[in-house]
């Protein structure tokens, strides 16, 4: 069965999202795609992207940020990339979870920070951005992926209505555009 038959939205990994032949045909099926960026490129160089996919008939897009790789092991969230993602007129989401990655960092598998799940969560929500990509599992340290930096199931509700009683009042303070 062709994916897009079955789902809505498409993902393109960031590892991914520069290989044209799969940008377009991913952008055939006309079904919302959705580009993480990857953790070498700026959010600037994103619009080739959006171009490339656009070009090849489809233009229901949206944007994924998830850090920038920062030496070995460590990826960083720049906010300015937020913006700078928000002005290229997609939806732009955060992958709060592949933010916190420590790639390698267990020396035969990724490690993570999710001690710092909320802060970066909330850093993200408050550039008035569409909305998280987030990864939770029943026991985190004993998931077969992800594990270090996803959110415990049993915390999801409280994190969702933090981060949903934030990012409604920062988007009544864009509202109110004060510059």
């Amino acid at each position: 069965i062709p994916v897009s038959e079955i789902c809505e939205i498409i993902q393109i990994p960031a590892f991914l999202a520069r290989q044209t032949d799969l940008v377009s045909a991913a952008a055939k099926t006309n079904s919302i795609i959705q580009f993480k960026k990857p953790q070498f490129l700026s959010a600037p160089e994103m619009k080739n992207i959006i171009e490339k996919c656009a070009s090849a008939g489809n233009n229901k897009i949206t944007l994924c940020e998830r850090g920038n790789s920062f030496g070995y092991n460590n990826l960083i969230v720049d906010t300015l990339n937020f913006q700078i993602l928000k002005n290229l007129d997609k939806p732009v989401f955060f992958d709060v979870t592949h933010s916190l990655q420590l790639p390698g960092g267990l020396g035969n598998a990724a490690g993570g920070r999710r001690e710092y799940l909320l802060s970066l969560a909330k850093a993200g929500i408050s550039q008035g951005i569409a909305g998280l990509f987030l990864e939770a599992h029943p026991d985190p340290d004993n998931a077969k992926c992800d594990g270090p930096c996803a959110l415990k199931l049993d915390m999801i509700e409280p994190f969702l209505k933090q981060i949903k009683d934030l990012d409604i009042f920062i988007k009544d303070q864009e509202n109110l555009n004060i510059k």
